[in-house]
């Protein structure tokens, strides 16, 4: 019994594409809360289907508000004859009857439809999603790029799909500047894809976002973490100045601690640190030449005084400008100490 269920494990997994690599079947599963990704992957598909059978039908219908019989009536071969697209949305409040007629449509489903079905996370119709899953179908799961290793793949990827180069530097300095949100960080992509001409470079990215409220947190850690305590406190007053809430800069600061605590503390050659870590070859490198001027007793105090810091803006202290800036000074001068 427990080989069976390995095997079933394993043919459930490997049904499992990612969103870039969605492609046309009997059935399609889109799943996961990142509806950005979500909406590429169903972009994707219609534009392949389209592009394949011109003629195609295509008809929506939401779960949630699904009445019985409905889908049996929109798979109904046309007179004409025309290929079907069906995109389904909403499976994540579906209701009993799409339930029932979605397990039904499953047992025998048509190789002259294809059926996408878009589900946004959690436990309703968890019955119909394994159906899908156990059949071997093909399941695209999206989810949202919480790491920055994540964000930084995801903007190679749309650079080279694209064909356009863009500097590793470039690249995280997009991440910093507009990586909070995937379909602004997807924007920022397209945008510089269209207007470079030739490879992207940090400057790039600094012309085009480097007012924002990101972009401005990472200039004052990078100042910080370089142990340029009058450069740091100046960006930073400049910041507060106008308008920019200490919690972002207190939380760039504490990104770039975390990440020279893991690489200080590891070992290996960049690229097997890199791949251990789940992060960027080149942020590593940048993290090792870091950790340099760093001594641990002055890494530590820095992460305790950021901790505090944290706690500080979000609540515990009447002046949060002071908490940053303590902070700020803290880690500054705790860098150059060598």
């Amino acid at each position: 019994m427990a080989a069976a269920q390995n095997t079933r494990a394993k043919s459930v997994a490997t049904n499992t594409v990612s969103w870039r690599d969605a492609a046309p079947a009997a059935v399609v599963l889109i799943m996961g809360p990142e509806e950005y990704l979500g909406i590429r992957a169903m972009d994707g598909i219609r534009v392949q289907v389209r592009t394949s059978t011109p003629d195609v039908e295509l008809s929506r219908l939401n779960a949630a508000a699904y009445e019985t019989g409905s889908l049996a009536m929109t798979v109904t071969p046309s007179l004409f004859g025309e290929g079907k697209l069906i995109e389904v949305e909403g499976l994540e409040a579906m209701n009993d009857a799409f339930l029932a007629d979605g397990l039904a449509y499953l047992q025998h489903p048509d190789q002259d439809v294809v059926l996408v079905l878009r589900h946004a996370g959690g436990v309703r119709g968890k019955k119909l999603l394994d159906a899908v899953k156990s059949a071997g179908w093909p399941v695209i799961d999206c989810q949202p790029l919480k790491k920055d290793s994540d964000k930084t793949a995801f903007v190679v990827s749309e650079f080279r799909a694209g064909g356009r180069r863009i500097e590793g530097e470039a690249v995280q300095a997009l991440v910093n500047a507009v990586g909070a949100n995937l379909s602004e960080l997807a924007a920022a992509c397209s945008q510089l894809i269209a207007d470079a001409t030739t490879a992207v470079t940090a400057e790039t990215v600094e012309r085009y976002y480097g007012g924002r409220v990101e972009a401005t947190a990472f200039k004052v850690a990078d100042a910080a973490m370089a142990g340029n305590g009058p450069v740091a406190l100046s960006t930073l007053r400049h910041a507060l100045a106008t308008g920019v809430d200490p919690v972002p800069l207190v939380a760039a600061l504490a990104a770039k601690l975390r990440t020279l605590a893991k690489v200080a503390g590891a070992n290996g050659s960049s690229a097997t640190i890199a791949k251990n870590l789940g992060m960027q070859p080149w942020l590593v490198e940048q993290a090792q030449r870091d950790v340099r001027r760093w001594t641990p007793e002055g890494l530590i105090r820095s992460i305790q005084v950021i901790a505090e810091a944290d706690a500080q803006v979000k609540g515990e202290s009447r002046d949060p400008v002071y908490a940053v800036e303590h902070a700020v000074t803290v880690i500054a001068t705790s860098a150059s100490r060598r």
